[in-house]
């Protein structure tokens, strides 16, 4: 049977869209496929975690942007655990599966290095308007007129070597920023746009992270669920973790004065 661990992490307020997302991708995700969720969270229990398929690991909560930023540290704490299986994917918290998912629609074929989603808000958008790292200084840095698409950070993934090749040179590529302060204009996003030019990859249609907000011409496979509709105050968190990113990137423009 082929085996495909998921990638998931749901800190602090965001464990609240775990049970709808493990419910509907045992349901609907590759059946047949022997599916292992690897949860970074802080939560005591999650649903289902007497599951042998489910392994939580301790992630304390970060205040935004680190979750994001944060990502490719998070994965390389469990690589000798996802180099046992023949896929590896990564999940947006809030993304619920609505529709069979078979694997022809979804993993890479045997010449292809990763698998991305491309971003609903940009799939009808142009090269100029794509909002890649323009920092030259940045390791995320993506000169004008280079890239086909622009693909969002929130569903990707690959055969197994090829997709830890991925962590490794994203993860690379941020602690190179982070040495120079340095941080990509969206974060794990920015490093995930920037390897994938010049690589063979797989992409998936927009409909596979249907958002909530605006309707798109395609089939709807997985949608985002509304954050604000399962955290209660999400406004007014949104606007503090807002507020903590800006005084971040003042406080790093300060200390190059």
């Amino acid at each position: 049977m082929p085996t495909i661990a998921i990638l998931y992490i749901c800190t602090g307020k965001y464990e609240v869209f775990w049970k709808n997302f493990y419910e509907s991708a045992e349901r609907f995700l590759l059946p047949g496929y022997e599916k292992h969720y690897f949860v970074f969270t802080d939560a005591a229990t999650i649903y289902g975690d007497a599951a042998p398929t489910i392994h939580k690991i301790y992630q304390e909560p970060l205040d935004w942007p680190y979750p994001t930023l944060y990502r490719f540290r998070f994965f390389k704490r469990v690589e000798k655990e996802l180099a046992a299986f023949d896929y590896v994917y990564f999940f947006n918290a809030n993304i619920k599966v609505v529709k069979t998912v078979i694997a022809k629609d979804f993993l890479p074929l045997e010449e292809e290095d990763l698998v991305v989603t491309q971003h609903p808000y940009f799939w009808k958008k142009t090269n100029a308007q794509f909002t890649y790292e323009r920092n030259p200084a940045s390791a995320a840095y993506v000169p004008a007129g280079e890239g086909s698409i622009y693909a969002a950070g929130g569903l990707n993934g690959g055969s197994t070597g090829k997709y830890l090749s991925f962590i490794n040179t994203c993860y690379d590529y941020t602690e190179q920023d982070l040495s120079q302060n340095i941080i990509a204009v969206w974060h794990d996003e920015s490093y995930l746009n920037r390897y994938i030019i010049g690589k063979k990859i797989k992409v998936l249609h927009p409909g596979f992270l249907y958002p909530a907000e605006i309707t798109i011409p395609f089939e709807k496979v997985m949608h985002l669920e509304r954050k604000q509709d399962f955290l209660q105050g999400f406004g007014k968190y949104r606007e503090e973790e807002k507020k903590k990113w800006y005084h971040f990137i003042t406080s790093l423009f300060q200390s190059k004065k």
